[in-house]
């Protein structure tokens, strides 16, 4: 793979995206690296010497923006690298319209669009670079669930909510979830795939707990209406495979 992406890139490339926010956030997994249309480093825009980088968070999910901010708060991430986390910015696209039969290929091609998205709006993309850091990832990501050999999205109805989470007490759910990293500058992209099962108790959730999580309303913005770190779900879970991370839709390692 290093050698295709480096004959893609070049080596200088390939380094760069070996570094702060891709070392961390690409340690290991399934990984893919394409060029992106949206060349935005003009002549005489060079960062300071010394500058940091910046992560933008390009999702609205609430549990991927609370691991992002858990990682790059982390000790261990801030004594290692110089990058500050921005916050998040959103992609207006219409995801049913990106069809794949192939799950992995699936997450792939929405977060890639994502990044598309936003980087294909001026507003939002001279937002990234308004601030004068040596360089600027763009994290986007996308999760189904695939049970029973379907793939399951964002339940769209009540009835489909209760369907979906009823049904983990008959098989294992399984995440696959994408982060697709752009760096902003230099029009470039690292991708990768994270797979995860999830076991849940004999019998599953009880009734008043999947009445609770519906009427809470967060399940409608979660792939398969799967939250396995609410409080009321974890109880039922009897173990899981690939990271909690993963599962809840950017894996930090």
């Amino acid at each position: 793979l290093e050698r295709a992406w480096m004959s893609l890139c070049g080596r200088s490339a390939a380094a760069l995206l070996r570094g702060p926010a891709a070392s961390h956030l690409f340690a290991r997994g399934c990984r893919s690296v394409c060029p992106t249309p949206y060349l935005v480093m003009a002549a005489g825009t060079d960062p300071p010497a010394g500058a940091s980088d910046a992560i933008w968070l390009g999702s609205g999910s609430k549990s991927r923006l609370a691991l992002m901010e858990e990682l790059v708060s982390s000790p261990s991430f801030h004594s290692a690298h110089r990058v500050s986390f921005r916050g998040k910015v959103s992609a207006d696209i219409d995801e049913k319209a990106i069809r794949c039969v192939d799950p992995k290929e699936l997450v792939l091609a929405l977060a890639h669009a994502k990044a598309d998205a936003i980087l294909g709006d001026d507003a939002k993309r001279g937002k990234l670079l308004e601030e004068a850091f040596r360089n600027v990832y763009l994290v986007t990501c996308d999760q189904v669930v695939v049970h029973k050999g379907a793939i399951l999205e964002k339940p769209e109805s009540e009835a489909e909510a209760r369907a979906m989470i009823r049904g983990y007490a008959d098989a294992p759910a399984m995440t696959v979830g994408s982060t697709v990293v752009t760096d902003v500058r230099r029009g470039l992209r690292e991708a990768r795939v994270d797979v995860a099962t999830i076991r849940f108790v004999e019998g599953g959730l009880k009734e008043e707990d999947v009445s609770a999580l519906i009427e809470e309303g967060e399940v409608f913005w979660c792939a398969g209406g799967l939250m396995v770190e609410h409080e009321r779900v974890e109880p039922y879970v009897a173990g899981i495979e690939g990271g909690i991370d993963s599962v809840m839709g950017l894996r930090k390692d």
